[in-house]
């Protein structure tokens, strides 16, 4: 009973770093060349010396930027407890200008525990925001300004970035307005009186490196031994963990996985369906739990497709290929019906299809869009005269037929045979 317990705590710790964001991003943040160093930097100079900054955080969904911010917000928070104010908004939110300017206010309400009233104006906003901006500035505080989704607020007039921008170039005024994008182009998107009011300051969020993400596998994965989980199971987890991460066919299957898309955040969705197969029992991860995540995540609806298919079907598209291996660029169903005879004929086989069975095959063919006609100038015409092609490639139809498990072996031949 107790070992179930060590094992299901373990579990839910993995699981649970797995959702944390600030514990996943924190060993991407030791180096001083990681950007969670820079923009603390950039951050804290403006707090300390009293002086207005702007700058943008650019880099493709999921690859960290809010994360390594917040982690950046939540440190100097606690360094400067009485010096900093946040204020969020979010272009899918906030884009229009009354609605950003009523929840700058709003929030600037709540921060200083002053009466909000709804039924302000445009204009009485943002002139509270000034006001505000001023009397933070003489109190020397920092009002720290997070646009995310920066490029929806570079729509329209951009009064909303220009009143921000314009009112920090107040000497009175302390503030850092921090956007964030996944467009690398976002301050090209900006009007040229509110361009000459930006710091033109960017951070890049790139993919983790190959040591970047190794160390970033061992801190997610990796159980503490100084924790109530037993010492002697999280060594011995550990080993096998370092075992696993050595192993070149993990490696492979992590480059598989990360070619599609190399971002931290499409790492942790499949280390958490992973982590979701290990074994109860051993209470071990292995190989296998990966190859399990590859395989379950990555889904293939056309080998699906293919699995599904009739004997016929799996012959008919055997033939498409191996016209177009032999160079035949346009073809139609009467020419894939020439191929089969002479497939048959060369192999001797016995089963025999009806010419309009194999026209009906051909056409749920059609219908599943593992084939399609190549153009649609002769819709008048017949099915068995229009021109087709295949829309699945050689490989996946191999791998479709070795995996019908009543595939019959002269289709996994004729596939191999070079032509």
């Amino acid at each position: 009973m107790g070992r179930e317990n060590t094992v299901e705590e373990a579990l839910n710790l993995l699981r649970s770093r797995l959702c944390n964001p600030s514990f996943v991003f924190k060993p991407l943040s030791d180096s001083p060349d990681s950007n969670y160093s820079k923009l603390k930097f950039i951050i804290s100079s403006s707090v300390t010396e009293a002086c207005n900054n702007s700058i943008l955080l650019l880099g493709p969904r999921g690859s960290g930027k809010i994360a390594v911010l917040e982690l950046v917000l939540k440190d100097l928070l606690l360094e400067f407890p009485d010096l900093i104010s946040v204020i969020k908004l979010s272009g899918l939110l906030h884009s229009d200008d009354n609605c950003a300017f009523k929840e700058i206010s709003r929030q600037l309400c709540a921060e200083h525990q002053l009466l909000f009233s709804k039924m302000a104006s445009f204009d009485d906003n943002s002139q509270f925001m000034i006001a505000m901006l001023r009397e933070c500035g003489l109190a020397h505080k920092t009002i720290i300004f997070v646009l995310d989704e920066f490029d929806l607020f570079a729509q329209g007039k951009q009064r909303v970035l220009y009143s921000l921008l314009d009112a920090m170039q107040s000497v009175t005024s302390q503030a850092v307005v921090i956007g964030v994008s996944c467009r690398l182009d976002a301050d090209q998107l900006l009007e040229k009186r509110v361009r000459s009011r930006f710091s033109h300051r960017k951070l890049l969020f790139l993919p983790p490196s190959k040591e970047d993400l190794q160390r970033l596998l061992e801190h997610i994965l990796s159980l503490p031994l100084d924790s109530t989980i037993s010492h002697d199971y999280a060594v011995e987890f550990n080993a096998k963990l370092q075992n696993i991460l050595a192993d070149e066919k993990f490696k492979q299957i992590i480059i598989t996985y990360m070619d599609s898309d190399a971002t931290v955040n499409h790492l942790l969705r499949f280390l958490f369906r992973a982590v979701s197969y290990m074994d109860l029992g051993s209470g071990f991860l292995s190989l296998e739990n990966f190859k399990t995540a590859l395989s379950n995540i990555q889904r293939q609806p056309k080998l699906e497709c293919i699995k599904d298919c009739s004997i016929l079907e799996l012959h008919i598209l055997v033939c498409m290929k191996r016209l177009e291996v032999k160079g035949q660029s346009s073809y139609n169903f009467n020419s894939v019906m020439k191929e089969y005879k002479s497939i048959r004929a060369s192999f001797q086989m016995s089963e025999y299809y009806a010419w309009n069975v194999c026209l009906r095959a051909f056409e749920h063919l059609l219908q599943r869009e593992l084939i399609c006609f190549t153009d649609n100038r002769g819709q008048n015409q017949s099915v068995e005269f229009r021109p087709a092609k295949l829309l699945i490639s050689s490989h996946e139809l191999q791998q479709g037929l070795k995996s019908y498990r009543s595939c019959p072996a002269i289709l996994l031949k004729l596939m191999d045979r070079e032509v």
